[in-house]
């Protein structure tokens, strides 16, 4: 049956001579793989651009569910970047958000909320100035592990200052582990727990070596809650 759906492109892999088998997180159901065939022929290489991790596409496709390898009848770009594919530092920050995103995706079961927060990320990411794009990582790890049950309820306070990455909340002494964030970095992780616009994110001033423990520190959060995620 052929459907119409949206698409982000997270993998690609070169399948045969011609060929390439692509991984998509698409809105009408979830993760799939597609074949696509002779977009690496001759003549042809600006089909393969439309592959590029973190692509958005506009689809139709060939659905079976009783299939594991689906195809692509027609594709076009759902939104066309002005940044993300072309700039370092933005591609960069894309990148890590498909690979997380690749972790947590294990069934291909629909989940349109999560497509169209995790659209609107990318989209956002597209036309956001510096400062947004330094903390968006961090953005992105705090928000989307609520579309995994992992949501991090926001209740810091100042006897609340000690953040359980085991436990997914704040809590008033160390415990006896060492998978928790101190005050300061507990602080950092409930304001932006509170950004709703990636906007936003330009009035909260971190350095590189904060953001860096603090997406080491998210990353153990994932790898403490969802299996196999490497």
């Amino acid at each position: 049956m052929v459907q119409t759906t949206k698409g982000i492109v997270l993998r690609t892999i070169k399948y045969g001579e011609t060929s390439i088998v692509v991984n998509i997180f698409t809105e009408l159901f979830g993760i799939q793989s597609y074949l696509v065939n002779g977009v690496r022929s001759s003549g042809k290489t600006l089909k393969a651009s439309f592959f590029q991790p973190a692509s958005i596409l506009e689809m139709e496709v060939y659905h079976n569910e009783l299939k594991n390898l689906q195809r692509i009848k027609e594709f076009k770009w759902g939104y066309l970047y002005e940044n993300v594919l072309s700039d370092v530092t933005k591609n960069s920050v894309a990148l890590y958000m498909v690979e997380l995103l690749q972790k947590c995706l294990k069934q291909p079961e629909s989940n349109i909320d999560l497509f169209q927060f995790t659209e609107d990320a990318f989209m956002q990411l597209d036309i956001a100035d510096n400062a947004v794009t330094a903390n968006f990582p961090l953005y992105f790890c705090l928000h989307l592990c609520h579309f995994f049950g992992l949501k991090l309820e926001d209740d810091y306070s100042e006897k609340n200052s000690i953040l359980d990455l085991q436990e997914g909340k704040f809590i008033k002494v160390t415990p006896h582990h060492p998978n928790f964030l101190e005050k300061d970095y507990s602080y950092y992780i409930s304001q932006i727990l509170k950004v709703q616009h990636p906007g936003d994110l330009t009035e909260i001033k971190l350095n590189k070596s904060i953001r860096r423990d603090m997406l080491f520190a998210l990353q153990n959060f994932y790898g403490l809650h969802i299996q196999d995620l490497g």
